[in-house]
């Protein structure tokens, strides 16, 4: 296999964007149980930049990103529902890469409906967007949620995907336009901005509060979030964007009206390829129906990574950000 122009994303100190590093990287060759994929796609998630500037530690160096498609080039021993020249996406480590080679286990095959760019846009995305509304606690039509950032990455999947369920989707966003887009995307009400979020939610409830919130913004929305909740409402929180919240005292879920907290992670649902399955073909059947799209807000060459990560961080993008081989 000539690979001339195999290169590879990584992080040799923990930083900002300027320690994503571009070096020559060979693929490796897959063991048993696994593939190597030559990368078509690689989608960026918030969680790429907590690894980044070592929120969330990882051992150093290392090749960041978590989800990808491509075309399969090489399949290891006892791999048997993928083989070469198949279409194919992916939950994995090391993803900011030409080529990625991991566990076969975290790796699907696309439908002839879903594109590669479509995959490596919403397959993390989307899969985290279904662990929050169908398996945590199942949102169910005629309750109300509360949505942060609701026309980014993952918000940009909530949105309509609540709306499908049936629920009323408040959403919290900074700006007018983003607004607009998360009215496009069937919210019922948007506050603009991240003042006294809390008290407009409960003017927009009659008083009542919402049932559910979904929180990827962090310590900037942590007590909006808890102040707008019903008792035994569900304190959601899924993200860092402003930073990590701060500790929240069992007592204050007490004061709430026995508020429920929980801060989930994906991969704690779909642990097992039997749940990746079905996590993935709820999500590519809601993309083929049209319910769901992969909104690609922009993309950046592989090599400007740390671009994409400047952008990210900025606030200003929406929608799915892609990094292209």
């Amino acid at each position: 296999m000539t690979l001339p122009n195999a290169y590879a994303i990584r992080i040799h100190q923990t930083g900002g964007p300027e320690v994503l590093t571009v070096e020559n990287e060979a693929p490796r060759a897959p063991g048993p149980g696994e593939v190597l994929v030559r990368q078509t796609a690689v989608g960026v998630n918030f969680i790429d930049t907590y690894h980044r500037t070592g929120l969330y530690k990882m051992p150093l160096p290392f090749i960041p990103g978590s989800e990808g498609a491509g075309i399969v080039e090489e399949v290891g021993e006892g791999v048997a529902h993928v083989g070469p020249g198949d279409r194919v996406a992916y939950t994995g480590r090391s993803t900011y890469a030409t080529h990625y080679t991991g566990p076969a286990a975290g790796v699907v095959p696309l439908p002839a409906g879903i594109s590669d760019e479509e995959a490596a846009a919403i397959l993390l995305k989307g899969m985290t967007a279904w662990m929050l509304l169908e398996e945590i606690r199942p949102l169910k039509a005629g309750e109300t949620a509360l949505i942060w950032a609701p026309v980014g990455g993952v918000g940009s999947l909530l949105t309509p995907w609540a709306k499908h369920i049936g629920a009323r989707v408040i959403a919290v966003t900074s700006s007018a336009a983003k607004a607009e887009r998360a009215k496009a995307l069937g919210a019922d009400d948007v506050v603009v901005g991240y003042d006294d979020v809390a008290k407009k939610v409960r003017e927009l409830t009659d008083g009542k509060g919402v049932d559910v919130v979904y929180d990827s913004v962090g310590k900037l929305s942590a007590e909006a979030s808890l102040s707008s909740l019903k008792p035994r409402g569900w304190f959601i929180t899924y993200g860092n964007a402003s930073g990590p919240a701060d500790p929240v005292p069992p007592g204050r879920l007490a004061a709430g009206g026995s508020l429920v907290m929980t801060r989930p992670t994906l991969f704690s649902f779909t642990d097992t390829p039997e749940s990746l399955a079905r996590a993935s073909k709820r999500l590519f059947a809601l993309v083929e129906s049209g319910v769901l799209s992969a909104d690609i807000g922009q993309r950046f060459a592989l090599k400007d990574a740390a671009d994409a990560h400047r952008a990210l961080e900025s606030g200003k993008t929406t929608g799915a950000t892609l990094l292209i081989p």
